[in-house]
């Protein structure tokens, strides 16, 4: 049987790691491809464990550091990813796993090229959907999202049209301050901010489990995959993080799609037709194996104002992009002690109170280019408003 071919962009981080946990697992997949920035023991080991044609390694000294190590091998090293279409024409799968922007043109090309595309890169969807949506008719590539969120949505939805949905919930687990007095928040650390009490994920998106400006970024991210209305989206909290995502049935029934908090779960489903979590990593799915009482509560919006921000991140042209890069920008800086955990949010309000920032989200996101310089004007003005607020303290 000739194995199918698969790219791991993101390879070092969990989206990747879990998606090659499984491939190591099965023999269909041939590792084709490893895209990664700067992880250079992960890295070295997933070149020895998959023996990949071609590895894509964005950090420019540990590019040229395991490319001198393995210079004697019949391994293609890139820089980057604008010379892969000189080397592959076709590929079966690509696991879409950058995070950030940095993810969106390797997610633009690789749809070109792939028969599938996982997605697991919500800033490339939020920022650049139309052009991915494009690229998929054009070259008949089949786009699978893989958050456990939409992957549950587009399941649910399957057997039903449009017309006949009356809302749908996607879930939030609350992070780790769900129960924690709205008086303290001033006092949170990084180190607590990126301790998830259900999910093992990258420090950004912890910080934005906390937040709850992933889930901001998830109805967006729903409303490019399943266009729907903005009012039939709903955030619900559920700590228990078993249900990710609940339809609502205009026929007076709910839905809802059941697993364990291991993106695993999505990933596997997406591969493969028959995939059995059980046999795979049975001692997680033994933790899991029972139905236990369900909890779904409200939003508090006074204790996550992030949630306040969706109706203007989905109300501009180029809102999204803008405020995407802004979270960014003030996550890093929480995450490096520069700013409070109150201050994400409360900066990103600052950035739409800008005096340029009407006239830049109304601008069309319609290139690359025009992303890039949208993205660019949001950064800095975030910047500035670090630097401000410092020389203020």
């Amino acid at each position: 049987m000739k194995k199918k071919t698969i790219a791991v962009l993101g390879s070092t981080g969990s989206i990747g790691q879990s998606s090659l946990d499984i491939i190591k697992k099965v023999k269909e997949f041939k590792v084709e491809l490893i895209a990664a920035n700067k992880n250079y023991s992960k890295i070295i080991k997933q070149i020895q464990i998959f023996k990949p044609r071609f590895v894509i390694i964005y950090n420019e000294e540990v590019y040229l550091k395991i490319k001198e190590k393995y210079k004697k091998k019949n391994i293609i090293f890139l820089n980057n990813t604008s010379n892969i279409h000189k080397h592959i024409k076709k590929i079966d799968f690509t696991v879409s796993a950058i995070p950030g922007i940095a993810g969106l043109e390797p997610t633009i090309f690789f749809t070109k090229i792939s028969k599938k595309i996982l997605l697991a890169n919500k800033e490339a969807i939020i920022c650049g959907w139309h052009l991915i949506k494009k690229n998929s008719i054009k070259y008949k590539t089949e786009l699978i999202p893989i958050d456990s969120e939409h992957f549950s949505i587009a399941t649910l939805l399957k057997n039903y049209s449009k017309d006949q949905i009356e809302k749908i919930y996607i879930t939030a687990s609350g992070g780790p301050f769900l129960n924690l007095n709205i008086n303290k928040f001033k006092n949170i650390k990084p180190k607590d901010a990126i301790k998830h009490p259900k999910w093992n994920m990258g420090k950004k998106i912890s910080v934005d489990s906390a937040t709850l400006m992933n889930k901001v970024l998830e109805i967006t991210e729903a409303l490019k995959l399943f266009p729907f209305s903005l009012k039939q989206y709903e955030i619900i909290i559920h700590p228990n993080s078993l249900i990710h995502a609940i339809i609502k049935l205009k026929n007076g029934t709910s839905l809802f799609l059941h697993h364990a908090p291991d993106m695993k779960i999505p990933i596997g489903n997406a591969l493969l037709k028959n995939f059995n979590y059980r046999n795979f990593f049975p001692k997680k799915m033994n933790s899991y194996n029972k139905i236990q009482n369900l909890n779904f509560n409200s939003v508090n919006k006074k204790k996550f104002p992030a949630v306040n921000l969706i109706p203007e991140m989905n109300g501009r042209k180029s809102s999204p992009i803008i405020i995407n890069a802004a979270n960014e920008i003030f996550v890093d800086q929480f995450l490096n002690n520069n700013i409070s955990f109150n201050d994400i949010v409360g900066y990103l309000k600052l950035v739409l109170k800008d005096k340029s920032y009407i006239k830049t989200s109304n601008l069309p996101g319609d290139s690359v280019k025009n992303i890039y310089t949208i993205d660019r004007w949001a950064r800095i003005v975030a910047l500035q408003i670090v630097k401000k607020k410092k020389k203020q303290c």
